[in-house]
């Protein structure tokens, strides 16, 4: 599953700081919100399974991830890992986003990743529940974009 493409480093297999690398360089990407460029973390025929949905290559991730924010407007996501092992990586997840009718939503997930030899994710499985939350009850207030250095992550959030 290996890509001709320059390696996406840091590369498997991960010791536990490696591991948060790449954790926090898919939060950064997906806080960017930019389908084509976070399509290219993946390999061009990684197959994924998001809730109910299973496709493969970047251009169904690309098309998913389109219609993804289109619809999960001020999408604001904290990920922290789980576990690790070699070529694989476990996290956890919360988002917050709202709906089109202002309505405000926390996701919370768990993500298994497997990874080829120059650090591309080969393989995405994504258990996901949203929860209904009021405005006031938000815990993720950064402006969009990169959640800063200084915000807290989940575990200190106590999600």
């Amino acid at each position: 599953m290996n890509t001709p493409e320059t390696p996406r480093h840091p590369l498997p297999p991960f010791t536990l700081e490696t591991a948060r690398q790449k954790v926090r360089a898919a939060e950064d990407a997906w806080n960017q919100r930019d389908p084509s460029k976070v399509a290219l973390a993946y390999t061009p025929e990684s197959r994924w399974r998001n809730r109910a949905e299973i496709f493969q290559g970047r251009a169904a991730i690309q098309a998913f991830l389109e219609r993804k924010w289109a619809r999960e407007q001020e999408y604001r996501l904290i990920k922290e890992i789980w576990a690790h092992d070699g070529h694989r990586i476990a996290v956890r997840f919360a988002y917050e986003w709202r709906d089109d009718a202002g309505h405000w939503f926390r996701a919370y997930g768990n993500e298994n990743w497997e990874f080829d030899a120059n650090g591309f994710m080969a393989v995405r499985h994504a258990s996901i529940n949203d929860l209904p939350i009021r405005p006031e009850e938000r815990k993720f207030h950064w402006p969009l974009g990169r959640r800063p250095d200084a915000h807290p992550g989940l575990s200190e959030l106590g999600l």
